[in-house]
């Protein structure tokens, strides 16, 4: 079936950068099939007021930074709540009218939400028989919250097979849920030049690297450490520094780039991420649903440190359960576990190995296909019903 007709609406959150990854994911993948669907992504916030968007998104980035463990206690009370709980009933009303007129202007084939509040919203309109567009969600965990359990959804994307068991807990029907893959940019499965790329770095293409990535809302406070410790290992090490806009991380980080016995390369926010994971023998970060998801299909081993209490811990004991990598839960952990690593390179190889089949790989084809079966399955039911 051709895209080239369909007109395809992407919904997305500013909550965390993953929501946002995952869709534009999508709209590659779509692209890649036709380059002439109408395809329109919008961030779910523009649709509230600006006050409130504002507010919520300062309270989590807040919470994420200062009291992750307030966050994971709200993310453990809520974990278990039914559909038609009173603060689903709230979310579910959060800018329902304006959502349903852009639609109803756009007339689209096909919905695709990354983000929860709204995959609810119009879901329940799709129960209500107000939308008559198909609905689908793609969770960007490996964990399922009730915030994303909605008997309306026409079709789940889901990361493995885990989630798909939850979902059917919650009572949606197998056959609703399609296990893809969370959906990485497709950038990620293409094979890369690690000389040309360890060249540009100015490496050593004989030494092992060591990526460190903090993630969105400097949620990787230990960073400089992280550094300094590879900086003065004394098995040789060479490491990654992705400081994304945290010029005050980057600018602490100039005397040990400069000196350090070790070499040290301490990058801003950065386009090549793919690129950086394809020259990198294992990689240090927290754990977002895209994050893991970029390295498994990069086949690079992770440790997990200080992963955010909800579904970033979540996250975390899936990687570990694959064999694809460790959990740090101190610095004193983290530094035993890279001394580890580094003095025994086979077992990050036997990492690498499990990593290579955690995931199906191909995971935005994936939801693709599986997005273009459900709209092809819709149009017949139309023209025999």
């Amino acid at each position: 079936m051709n895209l080239k007709q369909l007109r395809i609406l992407v919904f997305s959150a500013g909550f965390g950068n993953g929501h946002f990854r995952a869709a534009e994911a999508v709209i590659e993948g779509i692209r890649f099939k036709s380059p002439y669907a109408k395809i329109i992504h919008l961030d779910f916030g523009d649709f509230l007021s600006k006050r409130f968007n504002t507010m919520a998104k300062n309270l989590y980035i807040e919470m994420i930074k200062h009291t992750p463990k307030l966050w994971g206690r709200f993310y453990y009370k809520t974990a278990k709540f039914q559909p038609d709980s009173m603060i689903q009933r709230f979310l579910k009303q959060l800018g329902r009218s304006d959502l349903l007129k852009y639609i109803q202007s756009f007339a689209p084939d096909l919905i695709v939400c990354t983000y929860p509040t709204v995959s609810s919203i119009l879901a329940q309109l799709r129960l209500e028989q107000i939308l008559q567009v198909p609905v689908i969600t793609v969770i960007t965990d490996y964990t399922v919250h009730s915030y994303w359990v909605h008997p309306g959804v026409d079709r789940y994307m889901v990361a493995c097979e885990e989630v798909k068991e939850n979902l059917v807990a919650w009572g949606i029907k197998g056959q609703c849920i399609s296990v893809t893959g969370i959906p990485v940019s497709p950038k990620f499965e293409l094979e890369m030049d690690r000389g040309r790329i360890i060249a540009e770095l100015g490496l050593n293409p004989n030494l092992p690297t060591f990526l460190v990535m903090g993630g969105a809302y400097g949620s990787l406070r230990s960073a400089k450490r992280i550094c300094k410790t590879l900086a003065d290992s004394l098995v040789s090490v060479q490491s990654i520094i992705i400081c994304g806009k945290d010029k005050k991380l980057y600018d602490s980080l100039e005397e040990l780039s400069e000196q350090s016995p070790n070499p040290v390369v301490r990058l801003g926010y950065v386009h090549n991420v793919e690129e950086l994971m394809s020259v990198s023998n294992l990689i240090i970060t927290k754990a977002g649903g895209l994050t893991v998801s970029e390295a498994l299909t990069k086949h690079l081993p992770l440790v997990i440190y200080k992963a955010i209490p909800g579904q970033e811990e979540e996250n975390a004991q899936f990687v570990q359960r694959t064999g694809a990598g460790r959990i740090a839960r101190t610095e004193v952990e983290l530094g035993w576990l890279l001394s580890r690593f580094l003095s025994n390179p086979k077992e990050m190889e036997e990492m690498r190995e499990k990593a290579a089949i955690a995931l199906p790989g191909h995971s935005t084809e994936r939801v693709v296909e599986s997005m273009l079966r459900l709209v092809l399955e819709m149009r017949m039911k139309q023209k025999t019903g």
